[in-house]
């Protein structure tokens, strides 16, 4: 792999990338659309109807918020100051009542988006050829990049939650009638070549889940941390602003907890012991009357989960997955540990991997409830809904960190994702702090 090509994946060059860096990137991004766009042809995702917008949908809103950001945009240069000004008319006409969440519902859009696959690739073509164009010709600086930077890790983040979409949906390999497409290169968009077939398309969309060695849990002395991000090429809404905290002495799982720990959680009743659980916790348990984390089937002496559309075999070294929070939580107060604070998880991701600190198979539940670190406004609507959060940010809890299906781009040991404690279709699990 050449260092260009090496460079689009890690996640601490992409936040300050410049043009060239910006314009693989947003073709590698929009390639991975594709692909999991032609996953779900034909494919029926109406049990998606009660928890997600329609992928369809999802995929129209990625190109969309490009175009309204950068395209159709005159102040783009100005960075994320210029968003809600007076726009150009887009390309699509009907692109502003498809797959602007401001208009729609979620059940709105399960009845309107009656957008065509042809269609909506024509308007993934235009939009990223429109804005190639314009990256070509933009300010080489923080403002006059800000924007493409954010419509990529907005692309970037909606292709997890294609994969959770499709998880949920218990989509497997592409449909047998899945229409090829060609690659999102800017002569193939120009062009409106053709591929030979899907196969190389939707190759690596479902990675293998790496097991893991136990091994024992970090001791970390009491000590001060740098939280959040400091102003300087992409920073995440979530992350603003860096500030200092102390952190007393702590010791941390070295990897997330692993099915084989999980486990015995389940067997010895603890989905049927109420004082394992809060009460909101044990409210949604009864609610779901749920007996094991969501997707699994069987424990006992294997794991058997629903997986890539297919019953599998889990195995026990691989960490634990499609977990809520009130799960993560209640295992740690049966285990007698607690979820570890965001600090602590930050300090142990940043200073603890060459003491065997692993991080990435899945997100991961912190302790605490969501809290911005800033008062400005979100850059842009999280890409799993749409909708902004600010409404029910108490409500919320904290992820950190990344997963198996988390563009590599994306994985920054300062990331941050808020998520509902109910959540658990996300590819998400945890580790302990010693109490």
């Amino acid at each position: 792999m050449s260092p260009t090509a090496a460079a689009i994946h890690d996640p601490l060059a992409m936040r300050r990338a410049g043009r060239e860096l910006l314009s693989l990137a947003l073709i590698d991004a929009r390639n991975r659309t594709l692909r999991w766009l032609s996953a779900f042809a034909g494919a029926n995702v109406t049990a998606l109807a009660g928890e997600f917008s329609p992928p369809l949908w999802l995929v129209g809103h990625v190109a969309w918020l490009q175009e309204i950001a950068i395209a159709r945009n005159v102040r783009r240069s100005q960075g994320e100051g210029s968003l809600g000004a007076t726009t150009l008319a887009s390309i699509e006409p009907r692109a502003d009542a498809w797959f602007d969440p401001s208009l729609t519902t979620r059940e709105q859009r399960w009845r309107e988006t009656d957008v065509a696959d042809a269609h909506l690739r024509d308007y993934l073509a235009a939009t990223l050829d429109a804005t190639l164009e314009l990256l070509e010709r933009a300010p080489e600086d923080d403002a006059g990049l800000q924007l493409f930077r954010m419509v990529l890790a907005n692309e970037d983040a909606a292709a997890e939650t294609l994969a959770v979409m499709a998880q949920a949906a218990g989509l497997g390999r592409p449909a047998a009638n899945a229409r090829p497409q060609a690659p999102a290169t800017p002569a193939a968009t120009s062009m409106g070549a053709e591929s030979s077939g899907t196969t190389a398309l939707t190759q690596g969309l479902w990675p293998i889940w790496p097991s893991r060695v136990r091994r024992d849990p970090l001791w970390f002395g009491a000590q001060h941390v740098s939280l959040g991000s400091r102003p300087g090429g992409f920073v995440p809404d979530n992350e603003r602003w860096a500030h200092d905290e102390p952190v007393p002495e702590f010791e941390i799982d070295a990897q997330a907890v692993q099915w084989s720990q999980f486990v015995e959680f389940v067997e010895d009743g603890g989905y049927d012991e109420p004082r394992w659980w809060g009460q909101a916790g044990w409210a949604w348990l009864e609610r779901q009357q749920r007996r094991a984390p969501r997707y699994v089937e069987q424990t006992g002496r294997a794991v058997l989960a629903q997986r890539a559309g297919q019953l599998q075999r889990v195995a026990a070294a691989q960490a634990v997955a499609h977990l809520s929070w009130h799960e993560a939580d209640a295992w740690c107060r049966w285990a007698s540990r607690r979820l570890p604070t965001e600090p602590e998880w930050e300090i142990a991701a940043t200073t603890g991997m060459s003491r065997g600190f692993v991080w990435g198979d899945v997100h991961e539940w912190t302790a605490g409830r969501a809290t911005r670190w800033s008062n400005e406004p979100p850059l842009a609507a999280p890409a799993w809904s749409g909708e902004q959060p600010a409404a029910a940010l108490r409500s919320l809890r904290v992820t950190r960190g990344g997963s198996v299906m988390t563009v590599p781009r994306l994985k920054h040991p300062k990331a941050r994702t808020f998520c509902g404690p109910e959540h658990d279709a996300a590819f998400v699990g945890f580790r302990s702090c010693a109490l």
